[in-house]
């Protein structure tokens, strides 16, 4: 079993109340023009008035985990329908405006969101043995790392797009591992950003952050999945997600693409064997310190 260093907090229809007791735009109504509480609640901490979920479908299957990573503690929160993941975004990520989320995007990672309760939990303990809450206030508001928190939103179905029976697998199983390979995918993709942030290369990170969520998922890294996921075969370009990665994605640069992502895909492969029974978040690691080991010889076309 692959351990993975997080804490269930909420589940079923009880997650988003508990997100919203955190982040309470939540409670906030997405408009076209934006909430107009919207600032009193995020810039300065005031409760919302009415605390009201109604425009959340909510379902039993979502659930909310912490997540213990090499680069800080990041929310993980999984949300079945649809219009939730998309109501999600807007109230935090778009400063409750409704905005065009293309159907293609299934998660989204905010970094640097504003945690009041942080504040007011420190105002508490503080405010015990002082009286210049103000003063202290400015102090440790002046670092972002002290009030700021990560959270991934994800949405739920199958990985890539691709159907259970493509792999022979029943659609309930392939559903769960979908949601793994997913939510560890953009774990490893936030580990990056925040570790390696000066190394980051689009393709190499996607086969990377493919790479541990099959791992985190199955126990292993299953090339024949992860070369279905980008649509390729023997090397070259058939149909997948590869061609999200190129500008002007001509049929020869996807095939030469694919070409090199198969050389780097069996690399990654093989230095996996090469450490059976590591640890999910060591992989990340493992992947990013042989990032230059990895690209050897390779220039992705851009």
């Amino acid at each position: 079993m692959i351990m993975t260093n997080e804490i269930k907090e909420a589940v079923g229809k009880e997650t988003l109340p508990y997100l919203a007791e955190l982040y309470q735009q939540l409670y906030l109504q997405p408009t076209e023009e934006g909430n107009p509480a919207y600032k009193s609640i995020v810039l300065a901490g005031e409760d919302a008035e009415k605390k009201d979920l109604s425009h959340f479908v909510m379902d039993e299957r979502d659930s909310c985990v912490l997540m213990e990573t090499p680069a800080g503690q990041v929310r993980a929160v999984t949300l079945h329908q649809r219009k939730d993941f998309e109501t999600a975004l807007h109230c935090m990520a778009s400063k409750c405006r409704i905005t065009e989320i293309p159907a293609t995007q299934g998660a989204s990672i905010l970094d640097g969101v504003i945690s009041w309760k942080k504040i007011k939990d420190h105002e508490k303990e503080y405010c015990k043995t002082a009286d210049d809450w103000d003063e202290e206030f400015g102090r440790f508001t002046a670092d972002k790392k002290n009030y700021t928190e990560a959270l991934i939103l994800l949405s739920y179905g199958p990985y890539s797009a691709v159907k259970a029976e493509v792999f022979g697998i029943d659609e309930e199983t392939w559903l769960k591992q979908s949601d793994s390979i997913r939510r560890f995918h953009e774990c490893n993709h936030f580990v990056a950003r925040r570790l390696y942030h000066d190394q980051i290369n689009a393709v190499f990170d996607e086969l990377a952050a493919d790479a541990v969520g099959l791992y985190a998922a199955l126990g292993r890294y299953d090339f024949s999945m992860a070369e279905t996921f980008l649509g390729i075969k023997d090397g070259h370009y058939t149909k997948g997600r590869l061609e999200n990665y190129v500008k002007d994605p001509t049929p020869e640069k996807l095939d030469q693409l694919a070409g090199q992502a198969d050389t780097v895909m069996k690399r990654i492969k093989a230095l996996m064997e090469s450490h059976p029974d590591i640890g999910v978040f060591d992989l990340m690691i493992l992947l990013e310190e042989h990032q230059n080991e990895l690209l050897e010889g390779i220039n992705f076309p851009e």
